[in-house]
């Protein structure tokens, strides 16, 4: 693929720093595909001494640009719960047509939206004057595409547009929802993507983003007097426990987890009882564990549940026919 790997100026590094990065804590896209899924999946880069999540720096987001690595965004800075920008993620059949119509009519209300393309469909952003607080922007957009009839994941509806931020605000530790760094390499597509509104070049997609008009706090408060975040997408009621106990028969990883676990956005991170066995995963973060259902795991090092379970002397039971 041409203009895969291109320098990035000084310059570019520093405005992507100041359009682009809410919090300096970053999400890197893994360059070998995990070997079950064939997906290229995004995890926190840490110190290999120290354990702790690495800060985004000039010098990530120059190799970056430059194609070396492709990082991931957080949406909100959890000091204050704001964020720059609202990109709008589609990947669905026809996505495109959606967020066509969506730029349309943020233009009617005065707000310049661009469009990145990407492996599926594409990202629409919107560039804020001042980092705004994401619960408004959200009210907003979320309001506005389901007035356009445009599905709006985080409802019913299996597919539709993904709304970055994804919350109204960030509880204590935790990080949210990162969305691919624009402008990089996308390790599986092998792809770089460009906004629409100018020439495949680093400096000119930069200068293009810089003189769009960026939304104003009074002007994000006219558009939403009197609104609220659309029922349908309000945070949920806190789930009860699961009714499955020790006893129950049920297979509960927890159960068998003796190391700590750590907390990394909505999963618990801790060592992979099947890469132990073999010496492996010594940072202890290979085995992923949701905290909403901790039925929910993955080995990020590709041990299968069945490994996992046999590592922990709960093999599955097989099933004669």
């Amino acid at each position: 693929m041409r203009n895969l790997r291109l320098k990035a100026p000084p310059s570019v590094v520093a405005h992507y720093l100041r359009f682009f990065v809410n919090r300096r804590a970053y999400t890197l896209q893994s360059n070998l595909p995990h070997p079950e899924s064939a997906r290229h999946y995004y995890y926190r880069p840490k110190d290999k001494k120290t354990g702790q999540g690495l800060s985004l720096t000039p010098e990530i987001i120059r190799r970056h640009l430059e194609g070396e690595i492709t990082i991931g965004l957080y949406s909100i800075n959890p000091a204050t719960q704001c964020s720059k920008w609202v990109a709008i993620d589609a990947d669905y059949e026809d996505s495109l047509a959606d967020l066509l119509k969506l730029s349309f009519y943020l233009r009617q209300d005065g707000v310049e939206s661009a469009l990145e393309n990407s492996h599926r469909g594409g990202h629409l952003w919107t560039f804020l004057a001042e980092p705004l607080p994401a619960r408004d922007c959200r009210i907003y957009v979320c309001g506005l595409a389901l007035k356009l009839g445009i599905p709006v994941k985080g409802g019913r509806p299996r597919e539709g547009i993904e709304v970055f931020p994804k919350h109204d605000a960030l509880k204590p530790g935790r990080y949210g929802d990162a969305i691919r760094g624009p402008l990089g390499i996308h390790r599986g597509a092998h792809q770089r993507f460009w906004f629409a509104g100018a020439d495949e070049d680093l400096e000119t997609q930069m200068s293009y983003l810089n003189s769009l008009p960026k939304m104003t706090r009074e002007q994000l408060a006219r558009l939403i007097a009197g609104k609220t975040i659309p029922p349908q997408l309000a945070p949920p009621e806190p789930k009860p426990e699961l009714n499955v106990t020790r006893h129950s028969g049920a297979f509960r990883i927890l159960d068998h987890i003796s190391t700590s676990l750590r907390t990394v956005g909505h999963n618990n991170v801790t060592r992979c009882p099947s890469c132990a066995e073999e010496g492996h995963d010594t940072s202890g973060d290979n085995l992923s564990i949701s905290i909403e259902d901790p039925r929910k795991y993955i080995c990020w090092a590709g041990c299968t549940k069945d490994m996992i379970r046999a590592a922990v002397g709960c093999p599955r039971a097989v099933q004669h026919v």
